[in-house]
């Protein structure tokens, strides 16, 4: 059978997803719904009350979604203030970067990544035949834009920016810095995962600038994680492109149900957004206080942090066998950080009460 199948893909690293809830509650006996869940950078109180309401009233479950998501694609248009035509749906945000990795890679053509970042950009362009370049962010995590600049060559497709950064949580490059790379011909992709987090977005650019691209995504601060709905905003020829060639029914009924209730009734996820923030604070200044993890600044709903005192895998894992789950990257110049989501105040209290009997 492997003979039939491509060979490059044989040889692809497969991405290391975060332990399910109910899996880590059978590894360390602990029930799922006593776990303090810090791994994956969901939102800790879940959906609004009115967006389950929507998901149970909804009678047509048995029909097909609408595959253009036009009610919502105009929701999103005022929420955004981008017009509808700009706007393309994806079953995730992750669907969205391997629809545009298919649609401008060439095999053997690449992308230009700025690792420690999402790692997602690196396996997909992989499985799609492309080559990555590398341009490893500086010591304090920020992009080198020169070095950018510099990498491209003559088959360099996409760069690809997280704005914030995951796993690191900085803002970098600048804005200006930002539409300065589009200018230097491939498209790019700044994918604005925590925007809700940062307040910060070139979308607004997108309409003047057809080679830049930003995505989004309802599962950080919106609660839906579990239901996949992202967004992209786009030049209107290439989301009229990924509409042409996307699979039809990408974006379930459910996501879309949940999505379009999120936008009907943002004060309370707004006021979610609020929480995590003001627990985002906390949490850094009580992790400087206790001195085990030192955090890096933030501008999304996590702190980047380098361990102070013990070993990273070994606090995640004994952590782990408290019922709190953190995360740990094994790649170069992460070994010795860890990455905790913020959740609610009473998880910052167990987190530090951990924190200070396995070290």
């Amino acid at each position: 059978m492997e003979k039939l199948i491509r060979r490059h893909l044989l040889r692809i690293q497969p991405y290391k997803p975060i332990v399910p809830l109910e899996v880590l509650a059978e590894q360390v006996g602990v029930p799922v719904e006593k776990l303090i869940k810090l791994d994956g950078n969901e939102n800790p109180y879940g959906c609004p009350p009115q967006v389950k309401q929507a998901l149970a009233e909804y009678n047509f479950y048995h029909i097909y979604p609408d595959p253009f998501h036009q009610e919502l694609r105009r929701k999103l248009s005022e929420y955004t203030g981008i017009p509808a035509e700009h706007i393309a749906l994806g079953n995730g945000s992750d669907e969205l970067i391997m629809f545009l990795l298919f649609l401008f890679l060439n095999p053997g053509d690449a992308v230009v990544n700025c690792p420690p970042s999402f790692i997602v950009y690196d396996t997909f362009t992989r499985i799609c035949g492309g080559r990555v370049i590398e341009v490893p962010r500086n010591s304090n995590y920020e992009v080198d834009v020169e070095a950018v600049k510099s990498a491209i060559d003559e088959r360099t497709k996409i760069i690809f920016l997280a704005w914030p950064n995951n796993p690191t949580g900085n803002a970098s490059p600048s804005v200006e810095d930002i539409l300065e790379l589009t200018e230097c011909g491939p498209l790019v992709v700044v994918d604005e995962a925590y925007y809700e987090f940062s307040g910060l977005t070139v979308a607004p650019h997108v309409l003047q600038r057809p080679n830049l691209c930003v995505l989004r995504t309802f599962s950080k601060w919106a609660g839906l994680a579990g239901l996949r709905v992202g967004y992209g905003i786009f030049h209107e020829r290439l989301a009229q492109i990924i509409y042409q060639t996307k699979v039809p029914y990408n974006v379930n009924v459910a996501a879309q149900v949940a999505a379009k209730a999120v936008l009907e009734n943002l004060p309370p996820v707004q006021e979610r957004v609020k929480l995590i923030l003001q627990e985002r604070d906390r949490l850094e200044q009580a992790l400087k206080q206790q001195g085990i993890l030192d955090p890096f600044p933030s501008q999304a709903n996590f702190l980047f942090c380098r361990v102070l005192k013990g070993e990273a895998v070994r606090i995640r894992d004994a952590l782990a066998k408290t019922g709190i789950s953190i995360r740990h990257f094994d790649a170069p110049g992460l070994q010795d950080k860890l990455r905790v989501t913020v959740g609610r105040p009473e998880h910052t209290e167990a987190l530090l009460q951990a924190l200070d009997e396995v070290t």
